[in-house]
């Protein structure tokens, strides 16, 4: 709390700050069919000063305004140029014209697939649709694999769930959104991300550090927003088909309609099944779940420019079925009986979601948003002789309002948030019910001097029935010393309930003992966690050779002030306490990014990683984390034809550092591991095409994943001492079409 002082000083020393008097307006384009549209980019300056801006995505600009300024220039390439007289700071309205009659010029430039901003105060990676589409990124937990940012586990032995952590930490660290909603956690941070399939992403944005107050309490490492597709902007028919030889299927199908003028719609399908049996390790266990997924959403778009209103609808509907086990485990006649180790995981989940968003049209700056979503999520499973079963029920709503202070160069953001959980949770023979209720109020501010920093300072106010009343502060700042740098830094604060064992759903497939050592606190006995975390980023772009590169720098470290640890170090036991002494995770990485030559790049990382926690015996490494990773990427394209035709190319190779097993483990480290995987793919038109890949293609296995395979039900059997693939290398193919 000594922190907490500071934090509130430079949280509201801008708010006392003198205000400059500035000019708002708006900026459109006029088409032939009357349909007036808010011109992006276009740049307003004062004629003979050196003070300039340029429209946001909907036209609106904010500029300073001083009484000797009176010439306003407005210039767009392709539009005739406009000075106008301007007396007072009332708002401007304008139409630019497009000039016909300039001779054409052509300038190409071709968008990074993943970026980051030079601009933004948060550490913000930006992941397009066209870096997605560098791997088969099925679902989710998938489309990861050509980003350095975040790891993405080796599937686990039983279930074939991959996993993914962020700055060393795992998934519930990380406040996983989508469209900005929390969508990622409680009863569905086991399988959550294999629910949202590839197709219906069309971006990613990846935030280093503890994320924005606006979005909640939860996040600590960071945050992943994944942004859906848009029936207004998504392919009117899209559908793509995946065959692998690891025996998975998939077929996705997007319908896109326009309803009225203000009203459009898109029914998403998505389908996959795994019903071929694979036990190349002859351990007599299935190397990959037998699987069957349905899954439907439709959404509903409603955008009024005029009046500046754009909402949406989700109806989502999710039925997910995995058998697990021995190779020849039955479950209709060997469920519940030692004739075969073997389990089902069925879940079923319907999500209603829905955003209304306002923009003043007459004061461009001044915004309203309202978020609500609603989520039942149904999982009964059985792993062996263990039963697990979980219902969450779950309730959000955050309601927001943007404006400036003065002039464009204070903005903020503040509203008030709700959450509801119920949990009924049946673990074994034990209930496990709870219900979590939060009301909190946040205030965003954001500052920018228009030249070299920005700095946006939150901090939000939660009362909550079982971790209390608290504050949650946070900061990050973004300072440019030269051109095309940017210097950042960030500290925040996180808490958030930990659900043990859908966190840890890999303990059932093990037959170790569950030991919760109660500390009176309302969540399986145990307290909240609470942790901070500190992060400085330097990006600096250069020239080298002639061409575009770039360089990052990232050191983060998270401070657990309470932790629930998860102990695997015991003998035939796992254990959830509270922390009694340090727990902390280090992350350090340097990327770099080149442009070879036109339409080749390669992108190279390094992370390190020092993660420690105090266990009830001695300070451990996090057990399963590698300390050095290393990433590399390339890519190229080819020239396009004139139907649009060429050819894509890419791949990427990972390497792991050697990584401690727990202390009960047969061995202490595990060899290092390098996989490689890679893709064609030939895009006959614009309409068209085809992809070939294979994961894994040098073919490395781990031996011997599952301890004790040919005892499952004696004392010994542990599935948790995955480090590398199991299933070895896997080739795929698959086709898109769209209109």
């Amino acid at each position: 709390m000594k922190r907490l002082p500071i934090l509130l000083l430079l949280l509201l020393f801008p708010l006392v700050s003198s205000a400059q008097t500035v000019l708002n307006g708006l900026i459109m384009e006029e088409n032939p069919d009357g349909k007036d549209m808010g011109l992006s980019g276009a740049n307003v300056f004062w004629l003979d000063t050196s003070i300039g801006t340029v429209t946001d995505l909907d036209g609106a600009f904010s500029i300073p305004y001083k009484e000797e300024y009176s010439k306003l220039v407005i210039s767009y390439v392709g539009y005739k140029t406009d000075t106008l007289t301007v007396s007072t700071n009332k708002p401007v309205k304008h139409w630019l014209k497009s000039n016909a009659s300039l001779d054409e010029v052509v300038l190409k430039s071709r968008r990074k697939a993943s970026s980051r901003s030079f601009i933004e105060a948060q550490n913000v990676i930006n992941v397009s649709s066209a870096e997605l589409l560098k791997a088969a990124c099925c679902n989710l937990s998938e489309s990861f694999e050509t980003n350095p940012s975040i790891d993405v586990n080796f599937a686990d032995a039983i279930t074939g769930t991959r996993q993914i952590k962020m700055l060393g930490l795992t998934s519930p660290y990380t406040l996983i959104t989508t469209e900005n909603v929390p969508s990622i956690r409680g009863a569905a941070q086991a399988y959550g991300l294999s629910f949202i399939p590839g197709t219906w992403v069309e971006s990613i944005q990846i935030t280093k550090g503890a994320g924005s107050v606006v979005n909640g309490f939860e996040s600590i490492a960071g945050q992943i927003n994944a942004e859906l597709q848009k029936p207004t902007t998504d392919d009117r028919i899209f559908v793509n088909a995946y065959g692998a030889a690891n025996g998975r299927f998939e077929l996705n199908t997007h319908l896109n309609t326009n309803v009225t003028e203000k009203w459009s719609t898109g029914l998403y399908l998505h389908g996959n099944m795994r019903d071929e049996k694979f036990d190349d390790n002859n351990d007599s266990f299935l190397d990959m779940p037998l699987a069957r997924q349905i899954n439907v959403m439709n959404r509903w778009q409603y955008t009024n420019g005029e009046k500046g209103f754009v909402s949406f609808l989700n109806f989502r509907y999710l039925n997910d079925e995995k058998q697990i086990g021995q190779i020849n485990f039955d479950p209709d006649t060997d469920k519940g009986t030692t004739n075969a180790w073997g389990g089902e995981i069925d879940t079923q989940r319907i999500d209603i979601s829905a955003k209304l968003g306002y923009v003043n049209p007459e004061v461009p700056y001044e915004s309203m948003g309202l978020q609500l979503a609603y989520s039942n999520h149904d999982q009964e499973s059985y792993f062996g002789l263990r039963e697990y079963n979980i219902v969450h029920n779950s309730f959000y709503g955050n309601g927001l309002f943007n404006s400036i202070i003065g002039d464009s160069r204070h903005k903020f953001k503040t509203g008030l948030s709700a959450t509801y959980d119920d949990y009924k949770e049946l673990v074994e023979d034990t209930n496990y019910d709870r219900t979590e209720n939060s009301v909190g109020g946040f205030f965003e501010y954001s500052y920018d001097n228009l030249s070299d920093l920005t700095v946006t300072a939150g901090l939000r106010l939660d009362v909550h029935n079982l971790l209390g009343t608290f504050v949650t502060p946070r900061i990050h700042a973004l300072y440019k010393p030269w051109d095309k740098s940017a210097f950042r830094a960030s500290i925040g604060r996180g808490k958030r309930s930990a659900n043990i064992f859908t966190e840890n759903q890999g303990l059932f497939s093990t037959s170790r003992n569950i030991v919760i050592l109660n500390t009176g606190g309302e969540i399986y006995g145990l307290e909240p966690e609470i942790a901070w975390n500190y992060g400085v980023s330097y990006l600096q772009g250069f020239d080298l050779f002639g061409r575009r590169a770039d360089v990052t720098l990232d050191f983060y470290r998270t401070d657990f002030q309470n932790q629930v640890v998860v102990d695997w170090e015991q003998t035939n036991e796992v254990r959830f306490y509270n922390l009694k002494g340090d727990s902390f995770a280090n992350s350090f990485q340097i990327e770099f990014n080149y442009n070879v030559f036109e339409r080749f790049d390669i992108r190279t990382a390094y992370k390190f990683y020092d993660v420690e926690t105090q266990y009830a015996s001695e300070k451990l490494e996090k057990p399963l984390t590698p300390k050095h990773r290393i990433f590399g990427n390339v890519s190229y394209e080819t020239s396009l034809k004139t139907n649009g035709a060429h050819w894509k190319f890419d791949a990427t190779y990972n390497w792991l550092g050697e990584q401690r097993f727990s202390n009960n483990s047969i061995r202490d480290y595990s060899p290092t591991v390098a996989t490689v995987n890679a893709q064609v793919t030939k895009v006959f038109s614009s309409k068209f095409e085809l992809y070939l890949g294979g994961e894994n293609i040098t073919n490395v296995k781990q031996d011997n994943p599952i301890v004790s395979s040919d005892n499952p039900f004696g004392p010994n059997f542990d599935t948790s001492f995955v480090y590398g693939p199991i299933f070895g290398s896997s080739y795929y193919a698959g086709l898109r079409f769209k209109i």
